[in-house]
């Protein structure tokens, strides 16, 4: 992706969350890379790697007001996508747990994206959550993270009919990618084989990959696509 691309971003302005690391970083890095003005809210925002065109801002989507006060001076915003997420293998079968993930997952996005509401209705721009495989199947291990993807599934679906036809709320659901939420399946000992056996293209997605899925719903190019899921799992789903 490049300014030059079909894809291209220039004077537009983008709005991402949790993009402090892992796919958050990626996608942020990618808008910035297509032109266009990135502001990316996240958690250790002054350790992240730094990158033309990208405003890093320390901000926790759980907190009320975080998310609008990253965006108080902003004139315009044509994309928000919400990244931030968590998860907690095994200890989500504590309410308590399983309450704060939902709070980071859902609930967080559902804040990000009524605080952008409005400067996307004014640029009749694109809002991008983030699904899971976990959308759709079970997760034994993560059921507060199950249960948080499966409701933004339910919620995209429900913005982009009320917020039609200003704004295009979609979602990715990435497959098994190589980040630091992946890290203890990765291991020796972990769930990385059988995974992989089941993935046709046999192998980790990249964090860039799942950027590239993201800048498109954002574009022009998807501009009739809508309340849409978009699978980027080397086929995990098929199998």
């Amino acid at each position: 992706m490049g300014e030059d691309s079909v894809f291209a971003f220039a004077g537009r302005r983008v709005l991402v969350t949790g993009a402090t690391s892992g796919i958050g970083l990626a996608v942020a890095h990618g808008f910035a890379a297509a032109g266009a003005q990135v502001t990316a809210i996240g958690l250790g925002a002054a350790d992240a790697p730094p990158a033309d065109r990208v405003d890093l801002v320390e901000g926790d989507v759980t907190e009320p007001g975080a998310v609008e006060a990253a965006i108080a001076d902003h004139d315009r915003l044509d994309a928000t996508v919400c990244l931030a997420g968590i998860i907690r293998r095994d200890d989500e079968h504590d309410p308590e747990v399983f309450a704060r993930v939902l709070d980071v997952n859902l609930t967080g996005t559902m804040r990000t994206l009524t605080a952008c509401r409005d400067l996307l209705t004014a640029s009749s721009g694109a809002a991008v959550a983030t699904a899971s495989m976990l959308s759709y199947v079970g997760g034994p291990r993560v059921p507060a993270y199950a249960a948080s993807k499966g409701g933004v599934v339910a919620l995209v679906r429900s913005l982009a009919v009320a917020w039609a036809p200003r704004v295009r709320v979609n979602a990715v659901a990435p497959g098994w990618i190589a980040t630091p939420l992946t890290e203890a399946l990765r291991a020796p000992g972990g769930a990385g084989d059988a995974i992989l056996a089941r993935t046709p293209l046999g192998r980790w997605g990249e964090p860039a990959e799942i950027a590239a899925g993201v800048v498109f719903l954002a574009s022009p190019l998807a501009s009739f696509v809508t309340g849409a899921v978009m699978a980027i799992d080397g086929g995990y789903l098929a199998a």
